[in-house]
């Protein structure tokens, strides 16, 4: 099965941000807005995960998540990947604990290699949410500029979820992916003092 791992904003924060979107969206026809129901924040992607993986990386990602505090969170700015000027993804950054939020996307990662999800995303991890992608290279730089401004309600960002991406035409970049967790695991360390 195709798995990742990732933290999901809350209701009000999807909200929110569906909310300033409204003026945007339909000025860029060109883009496929994803889903808000889908949104989620990457820490490690594992591509196709064989079934007799699964034992250990269930065991392995809920250790780690005993290791990590929940982390104050909030969606901020606009961004494009690979740039604004040939984007293929639009998104919004992240605000907030991103140190800890890049320490525990690293151990996810890690633990995730560590049990055999050998196809596990090894590069620098950058904090965002994808809202849009498009087929052929785009250039999104007004839109970056307009929707850089945004700055969401930060939320506690406390359970980590374990994700399989199921795609209605059977294969990867044809419909857009529905989601579905397979487990989740709060984070359960305490924060250092100073912190939190």
């Amino acid at each position: 099965m195709r798995l990742f791992v990732g933290l999901l904003p809350p209701p009000p924060v999807r909200d929110e941000l569906v909310l300033a979107l409204e003026a945007h969206r339909p000025r860029w026809p060109g883009l496929r807005w994803l889903d808000p129901a889908n949104w989620h924040v990457t820490l490690s992607f594992l591509g196709e995960v064989p079934d007799r993986v699964l034992p250990g990386l269930r065991t392995r990602l809920a250790g780690a998540a005993t290791r990590h505090p929940p982390m104050t969170l909030s969606l901020t700015g606009a961004g494009a990947f690979p740039s604004a000027g040939r984007a293929r993804v639009f998104l919004t950054g992240l605000g907030g604990d991103r140190n800890g939020l890049a320490r525990l996307a690293d151990h996810v990662g890690t633990e995730a290699l560590d049990a055999g999800a050998g196809q596990t995303d090894r590069r620098r991890f950058t904090p965002h949410l994808s809202l849009a992608r498009c087929r052929a290279d785009m250039d999104v730089s007004p839109l970056v500029e307009a929707f850089g401004t945004f700055s969401g309600a930060a939320w506690e960002a406390g359970t980590m979820h374990l994700i399989r991406s199921n795609f209605g035409g059977g294969t990867p970049g044809g419909a857009e992916a529905r989601y579905e967790t397979v487990e989740e695991w709060r984070l359960a360390a305490r924060a250092p003092r100073g912190q939190g």
